[in-house]
Order: structure tokens, then C-alpha cells, then sequence
């Protein structure tokens, strides 16, 4: 049996930052897939069996349920001795650029995307100040990259694993064209995807998808 259990669905790109990052560091674990669309999360049931938060992922780790990604991205780094930076300066970095993502990037990206590709009837007026306030991140992770192969020192860390989490999806489902309009984002994006293992989003979170509405 894997050590580890991935509770997850296909389009959560928090999932695939843990699938992802298990995957580069040679471990194996087990899918469990959860019908977010379905609503279990939200029941009481789920809370009380999964996780009180009702969220997604959640890593089954040596009998403990582990959730947020970020600290299991940290846990993850200093327990196989990769992707954490290399001292404590890139350490430091990589805290900041985590708890960017968390609070800006992902926060809004993954709410964008959910709303503009899963909902039948998003709100304009909702996407609209979603994609502003995304197009000012994004234009702030541009600046980064211009001079930068990656977000932290001169190799990838959990800060571009967490990061690419919602952006390596489909452009069909978060309506940028990165490669037309961010070319320094859209050329990380490649050399991230070029590390040894990589694998897309889909390919690593099979199982029953959500509804697309675009």
C-alpha cells in the first residue's frame, strides 16, 4: 500500500500541487477521488471523517490527514530534502512567494476559473474584478520572471510548484493565452514543465470531471 492517500478532484490545482510534488520526489500514493461537485465536502459527514475545513486536497500521511497545501508543501520539501531552497535567504523567499500565492495568485485564480468555466451563469460583474485583480498578479509575477529562470535562486522550489498550480490547466478554462500576453510567465511555465517527471494536470488527476461550461 502507498504511503500516501491524496484525497482530490481533477480540477483542483491545489490537488495537483501535491500530486505534483510527490510525484518529482519519487513517491508513490493513492487517488481518492472526491465528488466536489456533488457537494460532499460541504456536509457534515465529510467534515467530521476528512476534514473539519471542508476542503480540498487533504494528504493521508502515516495515519495523519494533512490539509492546506502550503505546509504540506513545506513538510513534503524538508523531508526528502528537495525544492526548499538552498539557505536560509532562499528559505525565506520561498515563505514569501507562498504566502503571496496563497493570498493572491491562487486565491483569485482558482475562484476566476471555477466561475468562468464551471458555473452556468457567472456573474459578469464577479469576473470582471476577479480578472482585474488577476491581471495585476500576474503582471507582478511578470516583472519576476523577466530576469529569473525560476521564482527563488536558480532552481525550482515549492514556491513554482505551488504557484503553476492553476496555471498549467487548460487556457480554455482561465481565459489567459500566457504565451500571447505574459511570455516571461508562459516560458517558466515550460522550464517547469520540463523538469524530470513532470506531468500535466489531467494526466496526474484522473477520475470523473466537472462540468464545463465554456
Amino acid at each position: 500500500m502507498p504511503p500516501y492517500r491524496l484525497h482530490y478532484f481533477p480540477e483542483s490545482g491545489n490537488s495537483y500541487k501535491l500530486a505534483l510534488m510527490l510525484t518529482l520526489c519519487g513517491q508513490e500514493f493513492e487517488l481518492v477521488w472526491t465528488d466536489f461537485g456533488g457537494g460532499v465536502t460541504r456536509t457534515a459527514k465529510w467534515r467530521e471523517a476528512v476534514n473539519e475545513m471542508g476542503e480540498i486536497p487533504v494528504l493521508e500521511d502515516g495515519g495523519h490527514r494533512l490539509t492546506q497545501t502550503a505546509p504540506i508543501l513545506l513538510r513534503l520539501a524538508e523531508r526528502f530534502g528537495k525544492f526548499g531552497g538552498t539557505d536560509e535567504a532562499e528559505r525565506f523567499e520561498v515563505l514569501r512567494w507562498l504566502f503571496w500565492d496563497n493570498h493572491k495568485l491562487t486565491g483569485y485564480m482558482a475562484t476566476y476559473r471555477f466561475q468562468r468555466a464551471f458555473t452556468p451563469s457567472p456573474d459578469p460583474q464577479v469576473l470582471a474584478f476577479l480578472r482585474k485583480r488577476l491581471d495585476d498578479f500576474l503582471g507582478i509575477l511578470e516583472a519576476h520572471l523577466r530576469d529569473r529562470e525560476f521564482m527563488v535562486g536558480n532552481q525550482a522550489t515549492i514556491a513554482d510548484l505551488s504557484m503553476i498550480g492553476y496555471l498549467l490547466f487548460p487556457k480554455e478554462e482561465s481565459g489567459y493565452d500566457f504565451a500571447r500576453t505574459h511570455p516571461a510567465v508562459s516560458k517558466w511555465l515550460a522550464r517547469v514543465a520540463a523538469l524530470p517527471g513532470w506531468r500535466a494536470p489531467y494526466d496526474l488527476l484522473p477520475g470523473k470531471r466537472l462540468r464545463r461550461f465554456i
